[in-house]
């Protein structure tokens, strides 16, 4: 009988979501148990090395680190979501690294008081972006037609423009039509719309003013 799995997570980390992606898409049950980082329960600090989500629990192991678990559930579930080829294999690899250096960018821009910080970081998100639309092919996917680990790790950074878009326009994607297919192809997965709450963008939003930043100060809409 297989292991049980537990995803413990906290509702908006963009890494937890890689991990909920992957698992949807190989179609595998699990629990879902979200804490407070702000508080973090002795438990979970007893068994996360780091203190930080995602945990995997794998009936009495625990895993930690996002890119860790990604590739133990790909190894260990259908469908493989890797390409077979190892240098193919390697490169989508080393892209999953430039996901997780957007995601540095992309909460410089959620957190920061400082006009210059929040520019470069905007510039640097931008020049990543660049980069992969030189990379990406016909699509819809970073790969093409097969949806890959790839697409689990940027899904949930682009998510994040679907509210920093009705806040301000970075520019961010102008230019690059292929990011921006992408991007809405992402948005229409199954996997990627599942794995967050349903309130999602509302609870970033207030995050967001909880940071009282540059982003935040922009938001004159919100109440």
């Amino acid at each position: 009988m297989p292991e049980k799995l537990t995803l413990i997570s906290f509702d908006l980390c963009p890494y937890v979501q890689r991990s909920a992606i992957v698992l949807k898409e190989k179609d595998v049950p699990y629990e879902r148990v979200d804490i407070d980082l702000a508080d973090k329960p002795d438990w979970f600090l007893a068994i996360s090395p780091r203190g930080k989500v995602p945990v995997l629990k794998v009936g009495e192991h625990v895993l930690f680190e996002s890119s860790p678990i990604v590739e133990y559930l790909d190894e260990t579930y259908p469908p493989r979501l890797h390409p077979a080829d190892p240098v193919k294999r390697a490169r989508h690899r080393a892209w999953m690294e430039i996901g997780s250096a957007a995601l540095a960018d992309i909460w410089t821009l959620e957190t920061t008081r400082e006009r210059a910080a929040f520019d470069r970081a905007a510039t640097a998100l931008r020049e990543k972006f660049t980069r992969i639309e030189d990379e990406l092919g016909d699509g819809p996917y970073f790969a093409g037609e097969a949806f890959s680990v790839v697409d689990a790790v940027f899904a949930p950074a682009f998510r994040y423009f679907d509210v920093f878009d009705k806040i301000t326009d970075l520019g961010i994607f102008d230019g690059l039509p292929k990011v921006q297919k992408w991007r809405a192809a992402l948005a229409g997965r199954p996997s990627v719309k599942t794995a967050v709450v349903a309130d999602y963008n509302d609870r970033l939003r207030r995050f967001l003013h909880k940071q009282d930043g540059v982003l935040a100060r922009m938001d004159k809409a919100f109440a």
